[in-house]
């Protein structure tokens, strides 16, 4: 190898560089299976196995002045539930729960959602054990009750809104979330999703919001493993939110929370730092793995170590199949269209992961809400959907089908 690079330090260089890639694509994976294998066994909370009623939770719905989209999510809160609040920036409408605006005067270290979200842990008072966060656009579905945990992170299925090449990512990253499962295992969960989380209000009260963050979630379940310990549960009921109805709302959302956990990054301890950021550098450059597969059949035999190379890289590229695979299988996709899924796997990672590289060279510091449609729209793009079918859904219900036992053969529509 020595001489080699001697006598050909360009190629030697080249070299260099896919295996470094190779190699911190291929640490991130391996994570993903040891979780997903071993570390997910006994973190899924079936909806029914929960300790805590409708009586022991709040509701708080965060939007800014979307009054339809947000209608819509009231309705689909089970009726059981009767302390529904939606906490927004601008005055608006809603049917079926208590509206909080947050003043324009008011002044803390959080800023935009976070700032919400704190104004409203500050000020709507709440004499239940949960807080139930939502985003403007979760649609509740099965659920049930909570399980007994500090933080309770609910698992999604986002929704098709209109463009076919987000919604396939949608899938492919639901499928890669099953990690999820695992975080039980881990004093330090490695992310959130706040658009459907439900946090114990007297952790709320003791960790507050009150941190500059543009992704607050995240950001407050490490600050509480770091201060106080949390335990994690994970509900599988599969709130339906949207997923972005355009490739640049969808590249915006990921630049976001690629450049929000990287700024979030020194809250984690040493030992945790080495995987988090393999991870955030494997998801940037994952656009790059079918070059690092090329390479290998480009380049057979031009170094050594190169037939290993090519072993290596069509199995790291095989992972992405088995995220897809994941995804359809949580989407309850009938297994006669899983192949189709497979086939537009590199479309569905690349559009994926366009965003997480966009945040890791450019990364951005201000909270921007991801674009969202109109109830109606939903409906309109679901062959399925009858007029209704979101706005008056009942969240203890399922949204479309009776039961996991059923599948459906539509590529796009739920």
């Amino acid at each position: 190898m020595i001489s080699f690079a001697a006598a050909n330090p360009a190629l030697a260089a080249i070299v260099a560089a896919l295996w470094i890639g190779l190699l911190l694509y291929g640490a991130s994976a391996l994570w993903w299976l040891l979780e997903a294998t071993v570390l997910a066994r006994g973190g899924r909370v079936d909806p029914d196995d929960v300790e805590w009623g409708y009586e022991d939770i709040q509701v708080r719905i965060l939007t800014i002045d979307a009054e339809e989209v947000v209608q819509a999510t009231v309705n689909s809160v089970p009726q059981a539930i009767d302390d529904v609040r939606v906490i927004a920036e601008s005055p608006i409408d809603v049917e079926g729960a208590d509206v909080h605006v947050v003043p324009e005067e008011f002044e803390c270290d959080a800023t935009n959602k976070g700032r919400a979200v704190e104004w409203a842990r500050r000020v709507v008072p709440c004499d239940r054990e949960y807080v139930l966060y939502l985003d403007e656009d979760t649609i509740m579905a099965g659920f049930e009750g909570l399980p007994d945990a500090d933080v309770v992170q609910f698992t999604e299925k986002p929704l098709f809104t209109g463009s076919r090449v987000a919604y396939l990512s949608e899938i492919f990253r639901v499928g890669y979330q099953y990690e999820q499962f695992a975080f039980h295992k881990l004093r330090y969960p490695l992310y959130a999703w706040g658009g459907g989380v439900a946090v114990r209000h007297s952790l709320e009260e003791s960790i507050t919001w009150d941190v500059a963050t543009i992704t607050e979630d995240t950001n407050f379940i490490w600050r509480a493993a770091d201060q106080t310990g949390v335990s994690f549960a994970v509900l599988d009921v599969r709130f339906r939110n949207q997923a972005p109805p355009s490739l640049r709302a969808m590249a915006k959302q990921r630049r976001r929370w690629i450049s929000g956990t990287r700024a979030d990054g020194h809250l984690l301890p040493l030992r945790y730092r080495p995987v988090y950021y393999t991870r955030i550098i494997a998801w940037s450059l994952s656009p790059l793995v079918p070059l690092l597969v090329f390479a290998s059949l480009v380049f057979p035999g031009t170094a050594p170590g190169m037939e290993w190379y090519r072993t290596a890289s069509l199995a790291l590229f095989g992972i992405l199949f088995v995220y897809t695979l994941v995804g359809a299988a949580s989407y309850d996709k009938h297994p006669i269209t899983w192949p189709l899924y497979l086939l537009l796997t590199p479309i569905a990672f690349l559009a994926h992961s366009a965003g997480a590289l966009w945040g890791l060279l450019s990364p951005v510091k201000t909270f921007e809400v991801t674009e969202k449609v109109t109830p109606d729209t939903v409906e309109r793009v679901h062959e399925s959907m009858a007029p209704g079918t979101v706005t008056d859904h009942d969240g203890s219900e399922r949204l479309t089908r009776e039961s996991d036992e059923e599948f459906t053969l539509d590529v796009f529509d739920d």
